[in-house]
């Protein structure tokens, strides 16, 4: 993989572009006047990291459109708390505001966000993404992106976006540290495929969860452990969750309580 920026790169963006290569060991080339095919055809693998003064763009291959930070669905989510609706998720897990939440599955941080335009500006919401490309373009997406309000954009500052594997996080956690622990792993039956999912699969952790986990889970959550997951998939079952459906959704989740 090679990480290059847009022509006729700033400063800053030459700079953000050294650091992400030197923290992805990634070959850092400078862009001059190629096309992102050549660049692909020189990175030996056909993927590319272009940095531009807007976002962060992950190339996999030539075909498909570049994986970028966006809040998408979470940001119309937000949009409903701030007016004082409510969210599924937020109601399983039964937030709060003040609340420490870890996020095990971060992804594209959609859930970490809802999370912690809940938990407000007293709680704390733990991001952890196992897979370095994706932690790194949703990181520094967090960091930049502007939604045009600033409680949201409060709100993706202060998650905590670490690279690390969840079983390991949790292991290393005190007793009854966080309020809730989410799990929103690759679900075994995609409900979605297209260009965009296929490239964000390539880069994601595609493990189940495991048994051992959720025991992690329960001993670290003081009230809930939560996890997404296709409505029907055996997955509640097999690690003991107790599925709450979703009304005209194909998505559902499970739910223990541990207080």
């Amino acid at each position: 993989m090679i990480v290059t920026t847009a022509p006729m790169p700033s400063e800053r963006v030459l700079a953000q572009a050294r650091r992400l290569a030197d923290e992805l060991s990634a070959a850092y080339v400078q862009r001059r006047s190629s096309s992102v095919r050549k660049l692909l055809e020189r990175s030996g693998d056909g993927r590319a990291i272009v940095v531009t003064d807007r976002e962060i763009r992950f190339y996999d291959g030539d075909e498909a459109p570049p994986l970028f930070f966006h809040p998408s669905m979470a940001f119309i989510r937000v949009k409903r708390l701030r007016k004082g609706e409510s969210d599924p998720l937020l109601d399983l897990s039964g937030c709060r505001p003040g609340d420490t939440v870890i996020d095990c599955t971060a992804g594209m941080a959609a859930d970490s966000l809802v999370f912690s335009y809940a938990v407000g500006t007293a709680g704390t919401v733990v991001a952890l993404e196992s897979e370095p490309i994706l932690c790194a373009l949703v990181r520094e997406g967090l960091s930049a992106y502007e939604s045009g309000l600033e409680d949201v954009n409060d709100a993706m500052r202060r998650i905590k976006m670490i690279c690390r594997e969840h079983g390991q996080y949790l292991a290393e956690q005190p007793d009854n540290s966080a309020d809730i622990v989410y799990f929103d792993p690759m679900f075994r039956q995609p409900i979605l495929e297209s260009s965009a999912i296929g490239a964000f699969r390539s880069i994601a952790n595609m493990d189940a969860l495991t048994a051992e986990v959720v025991e992690q889970a329960k001993r670290v959550a003081r009230r809930t452990v939560i996890m997404k997951e296709h409505q029907g998939s055996g997955e509640y079952e097999r690690l003991g969750f107790e599925k709450r459906h979703i009304n005209t959704s194909k998505i559902a989740y499970g739910v223990i309580h541990v207080d």
